[in-house]
């Protein structure tokens, strides 16, 4: 199942706890956990927030994967649907 992650990093982060959040999620994207596909990341032109694209069958992964980030990020996750068009009924 494909899932959206939205993440906002909060704008109250000292220094120190934005360089952790930095060391955290480069150690996430050196080793992906087993299981679940990162499709692509995009930033808001504003860099405002994030948005990944997920793909796992075990949610309680993303679960997992989102914990070590809360004190950081506000996150949000959604299934989400690949569609290829509008339907014209």
């Amino acid at each position: 199942m494909l899932y959206m992650l939205i993440s906002r990093t909060r704008p109250d982060l000292s220094a120190d706890e934005y360089q952790a959040l930095g060391r955290m999620a480069q150690a996430f994207y050196d080793r992906i956990p087993d299981g679940l596909k990162l499709h692509g990341d995009w930033a808001a032109n504003d860099r405002s927030r994030t948005f990944a694209l997920l793909e796992t069958d075990n949610p309680d992964l993303l679960t997992l994967i989102q914990e070590p980030f809360r004190a950081y990020v506000d996150m949000e996750l959604l299934p989400v649907t690949a569609i290829s068009g509008w339907d014209r009924r």
